[in-house]
């Protein structure tokens, strides 16, 4: 393949303005990408409300009622997710309220109601509760109002986190005897959600999976005609995609939910509820679900803050940065993008704390975190696209406003739910596990420091969950903050993998630490002005912004929040010897004869992120 040495900067850009034809193609395959992310994101709210609402005391929510919420989430989601491509990390990531804000909220809420709880993996707890002096506050509303005055206190310190620099201080010192256990907890820590959706309907759940892991990877060199594509590394034009590999998440999802309805219309059982599962099902209609309905903030009510707020809030916070930062990484790693830098680490948690700011305000049950799931779906099928992540959040803006639509995604059966979180999740164990490969696995310091986070990140959570005896250290909020902590798995295996990694002498070989390790940057990336330059160029925030950058980015906070002048004049060197501008497109297709999935080619030889695209 010839590199364009011959070239001027920015020649064969995949960003074929000239041509109509091409352009409405691009925005036509973006748009596709981004009903894929709002399927994977649907799947995701879906669950996060479905476990999360059984668990508030006394009276169950109208269907109007669970429309206005779903659609309080969908719109801060979509707010968030402009906010983290836009001013963030500049990843193409989707917002949604992980597992790491589900925890919490259901341990306050089996606080608040201890006769209406049920644990993570949506079994019954009929008569527990895992602190002392549960009370029942008496009104569903008034818990849901301290539920979200936690969301409100996990952004506040969410933010404090990204403008301090921690994040970014603690992303630098992850190595891969740290990254290695966190993904692979990550992901195993959805298996429980996973099966207890699918055991709704296994048949349809395996339908989606078979579907999923056929297009994505028996057939994924299969190219049928879909559209005139360019491609990125010559000024040719073809004619045909690899769609089946490409949407092997929205094609296997639409195709099942078709199914389903068709076999609903002929009145062909295909779906056991037992009593657990009916408890989550969503109310029968949303029909008195208003059309529109602006959401802003103290519609709903205002955030309740209380220490016992508080307490689940620090939780909170705690447990979404670290799987942010996890998500940072996997995402980095999936699509092939240079290392993130400490200042769009920074960036991106602050973008999440105004997102959960903004949803806690909105009167919503859960914050704005990174979506592994939709991460996972974009290195599932490489086509992570940050202009498609845009697309799909303003299609979840549109939702948010109107409930009645957003009542219409309750009718995805819960099946399809559990296969979404098989096939994604599954990607960040893997991911997990190849950074393994970096580190002397065959050290007897790693291999302990690796079992053991993996091992009590799993016992621990299981241990409270099946405790008779209540946690108590005298105090409520301190309870609820230990419990909230300690029964997610993502804070203890990072927790205990950072601490044992940076306390237990070890080689720099032995911990996979060599400059020259191949972790810390892609191929391609070892170029005449080193890997700076490169993540500058893939991270730096929009042309407008950057003016006003020197004059606000010398004064503390905004220094953690902006690249060093090293970096810029690194950067801007680098664009000079002929890296693609900012305005180059996201391009999917393989080369010609080859069945791989590859990201654009740059004139300087060096591999374009298959996600950077005009913002």
């Amino acid at each position: 393949m010839n590199g364009g040495r011959g070239r001027a900067p920015g020649a064969g850009s995949p960003m074929l303005t000239s041509c109509s034809s091409q352009k409405m193609c691009s925005w036509m395959m973006s748009c596709c990408l981004a009903l894929q992310h709002l399927a994977v994101q649907t799947s995701l709210l879906c669950i996060f409300h479905l476990l999360l609402l059984p668990t508030l005391p006394q009276e169950p929510p109208h269907a109007h009622t669970t429309s206005k919420l779903l659609a309080r989430s969908l719109f801060a989601c979509g707010i968030s997710t402009v906010l983290q491509t836009t001013l963030g990390s500049r990843l193409p990531l989707v917002q949604i309220p992980s597992f790491e804000y589900l925890v919490p909220a259901m341990v306050l809420s089996s606080h608040l109601s201890p006769g209406a709880s049920t644990d993570r993996n949506g079994t019954a707890m009929a008569s527990t509760c895992l602190v002392p002096h549960c009370r029942d506050t008496g009104s569903w509303a008034d818990s849901l109002q301290e539920v979200s005055g936690a969301v409100l206190i996990s952004g506040l310190i969410q933010l404090a986190l990204g403008v301090s620099g921690v994040c970014g201080w603690a992303a630098r010192h992850c190595g891969p005897m740290v990254l290695a256990p966190s993904l692979s907890i990550i992901g195993l820590s959805a298996y429980k959600e996973a099966a207890f959706f699918c055991s709704t309907s296994w048949g349809v759940a395996l339908l989606l999976v078979l579907l999923t892991v056929t297009f994505s990877q028996h057939l994924r060199s299969c190219r049928l005609p879909f559209c005139a594509w360019p491609h990125a590394w010559e000024s040719t034009t073809e004619y045909s995609a690899p769609t089946l590999h490409t949407f092997s998440v929205l094609l296997p999802f639409g195709g099942v939910c078709i199914v389903c309805a068709i076999l609903s219309y002929f009145h062909v059982p295909w779906e056991s509820l037992d009593v657990t599962m009916a408890q989550l099902s969503w109310a029968n209609s949303t029909s008195n679900a208003p059309w529109i309905h602006i959401p802003y903030a103290g519609a709903w009510r205002w955030p309740l803050l209380t220490p016992r707020a508080l307490a689940v809030g620090i939780a909170m916070a705690m447990g979404c940065s670290m799987n942010s930062v996890g998500c940072y990484v996997l995402c980095r790693r999936l699509l092939r993008a240079p290392r993130l830098p400490p200042h769009a680490c920074n960036r991106g948690l602050c973008m999440e704390g105004l997102g959960s700011l903004l949803a806690g305000l909105l009167g919503s049950a859960g914050g704005t975190a990174s979506s592994i799931a939709n991460t996972c779906a974009a290195g599932l099928t490489q086509a992570g696209s940050r202009r498609s992540v845009q697309v799909s959040a303003l299609l979840c803006m549109v939702l948010g406003l109107s409930p009645r639509l957003a009542g219409l995604l309750t009718h995805v059966p819960l099946a399809v739910h559990g296969g979404v979180l098989c096939v994604t999740y599954a990607v960040a164990v893997g991911t997990g596990i190849s950074y393994f490969q970096y580190t002397d696995i065959d050290s007897g310091r790693n291999i302990f420091i690796v079992g053991f986070a993996m091992f009590m990140a799993l016992l621990v959570p299981r241990w409270f969950g099946t405790a008779l005896a209540p946690l108590a250290t005298g105090w409520v909020p301190l309870d609820l903050l230990f419990l909230s902590l300690l029964m997610v798995p993502v804070f203890l295996t990072g927790f205990l993998s950072f601490f044992l990694e940076n306390t237990v002498s070890g080689t720099l070989e032995e911990r996979g630490l060599l400059p020259e390790q191949p972790w810390k940057a892609r191929a391609g990336d070892c170029h005449l002005h080193g890997e700076r330059g490169e993540a500058s160029q893939a991270y730096k925030l929009p042309a407008g912004l950057r003016r006003l950058l020197p004059s606000s980015c010398k004064a503390f906070p905004c220094c953690f929040l902006c690249p060093g002048s090293e970096e810029e004049e690194e950067g801007s060197c680098a664009t000079e010897e002929g890296t693609a501008g900012p305005g180059e497109g996201t391009h999917l297709l393989p080369k010609p004869s080859s069945g791989e999935l590859q990201p654009a080619t740059r004139p300087s030889q060096t591999d374009m992120p298959p996600w950077h695209t005009m913002a």
